[in-house]
């Protein structure tokens, strides 16, 4: 069995895990990264770019190296390694946590529990809760769905193709380190640049797929590729971007305006704009289409994968 039929396999099995199982209760692999980077930040922070750059490269390039050295000590056995991609990818993808605590939210606001719904949403993102009002939560969510479809699922995948096991883990390893010390707090400016570039780089091609699912698998294929081409420039992010914008044009929504992250105001144009303001209902929408392209892109890595190797054994 080639490696693309070990991806194909391992990761098919890994996202029914997920799906079966959401994400491991105990000893989660991303927390236990996330626990030794920040301890790895404690020994190395200096307001400097290039400790940020160090802290970086040895937190990522633990997690290659990991993986590397996990997937060269299975190479001769195939059930083995469709194993190991298996693990790898139902500890990296969080598709199902992501569909649950969307949904819970979603339906603590159906049910007019805006105090409840509040709770919840910092475990989807980092929005300010008391700042925002029913329709903000929605929003909120909708948005939170869109870019966690290519973060936590998409992204995983592609580089789980081009680079197997290494790739699965070394995504996500940037992906945490860019949501611990990417953003642009006073302490984080300098160190987490590093970190922050790093993860639009990395995230480029999941997000560029994740759009363009997105348009095949939203209610409004040309509304999706219009403010896709329209809107997703305009958003400070380069990934979140084509991501939000082609979500918000597949299900006829606006998103963006002004948020709060931790009292800080930002901003943001606005996404979709021929569409209407976000309802609730509109949770749900966007659960059901981030799990058509979770699918979707699965077919479309594997896919890749076994053509790039007929294409190779010409």
């Amino acid at each position: 069995m080639g490696a693309e039929r070990v991806f194909a396999c391992g990761a098919a099995t890994g996202l029914l895990g997920d799906l079966l199982f959401g994400d491991p209760r105990r000893g989660h692999p991303v927390a236990v990264f996330g626990r030794g980077a920040a301890a790895l930040e404690h020994l190395l922070w200096r307001d400097h770019r290039g400790w940020g750059a160090l802290h970086t490269a040895l937190c990522a390039g633990s997690a290659v190296g990991a993986g590397a050295l996990a997937a060269r000590l299975v190479r001769r056995s195939p059930a083995a390694a469709t194993a190991l991609t298996a693990a790898a990818t139902w500890a990296v993808v969080g598709g199902t946590s992501l569909a649950r605590e969307a949904t819970a939210i979603g339906e603590a606001l159906a049910a007019g529990d805006t105090g409840a719904a509040r709770a919840r949403l910092p475990h989807l993102c980092g929005r300010d809760p008391e700042s925002l009002d029913a329709a903000g939560m929605a929003r909120a969510v909708v948005e939170s769905v869109a870019e966690n479809t290519s973060d936590a699922v998409v992204g995983a995948l592609v580089w789980g193709a081009l680079a197997g096991v290494p790739g699965l883990l070394g995504f996500r390893a940037v992906n945490t380190l860019d949501a611990m010390v990417g953003h642009k707090s006073p302490r984080h400016r300098r160190f987490g640049w590093a970190a922050a570039r790093l993860d639009d780089l990395a995230g480029a091609p999941g997000a560029r797929l994740t759009a363009a699912l997105a348009v095949l698998a939203g209610g409004d294929p040309r509304g999706a590729a219009r403010a896709w081409r329209a809107d997703a420039g305009a958003h400070p992010s380069p990934n979140a971007g084509p991501v939000e914008a082609s979500f918000a044009g597949a299900l006829g929504v606006r998103l963006g305006g002004t948020l709060s992250y931790g009292g800080r105001i930002e901003h943001r144009p606005v996404l979709g704009g021929g569409g209407r303001e976000v309802e609730v209902a509109d949770i749900r929408r966007a659960v059901r289409l981030s799990r058509r392209i979770t699918v979707l892109s699965l077919l479309v890595c594997a896919a890749a994968g076994l053509a790039r190797a007929r294409a190779g054994a010409r």
